[in-house]
Order: structure tokens, then C-alpha cells, then sequence
């Protein structure tokens, strides 16, 4: 079932938002292991910190009296139990074939 007409363009607005985020969350990773010596776990250590810490002051925004008008109301049990979920899907999701991955058929 898709979104309703008047949903797509906030939809597609917020897909652009969350892969520009996690491009940038990417490349500031990357960017703090090739600077080391940082070990890649001390690095996901770091990043889930950093992640807990920004719920934490998201969630005191939108507390029992929003300084936000977004409507969002934290929930942490849910809330962790959603940023587990995700991040569990993330690790056993199996990487999407690629045209790279294809074998040549011959020439072009």
C-alpha cells in the first residue's frame, strides 16, 4: 500500500533527509578510522555513544512539556527497542547484487 498523494512529497522529503544523514554519519566514520590507530569496534562504540546521547537530549526536548511542535513523545523502552531492531536488521541484512557483481556476457 503506498502513501496517500499528499504524503509522497513528505515521504520522499524525509528519505532524502535520513540518506544524507547516514551519508554524512558514514563518512565521518570512515573518516575517524583513517585518522587511527582507533580499532573499528572502539569506532561503533563510539558511534552508539553518540547515538544514546542524541536520544537523550531529543527526548528531554520533547519531554512532559515540548519545546518541540512536532508531536513526537518519547517512549524509551520502544524507542530502544526500535534502535535495536534496526540495528539488528542492519547486521544481517545480506548486500544487494550490483551490476558489478554480475558476470560479463560479453561485449558492448
Amino acid at each position: 500500500m503506498s502513501a496517500p498523494r499528499y504524503e509522497r512529497p513528505r515521504v520522499e522529503a524525509e528519505r532524502r533527509s535520513q540518506a544524507a544523514l547516514e551519508r554524512a554519519l558514514t563518512l565521518a566514520f570512515w573518516d575517524a578510522l583513517e585518522r587511527g590507530p582507533l580499532p573499528p569496534m572502539a569506532a561503533l562504540e563510539a558511534a552508539a555513544r553518540t547515538v544514546g546521547a542524541l536520544y537523550r537530549q531529543i527526548a528531554s526536548l520533547h519531554g512532559p512539556v515540548p519545546q518541540c511542535g512536532c508531536g513526537w513523545q518519547p517512549e524509551p523502552d520502544e524507542d530502544l527497542i526500535r534502535l535495536e531492531a534496526m540495528l539488528a536488521a542492519a547486521l544481517i541484512e545480506r548486500p544487494r547484487p550490483t551490476l558489478l557483481d554480475l558476470p560479463v556476457q560479453g561485449r558492448a
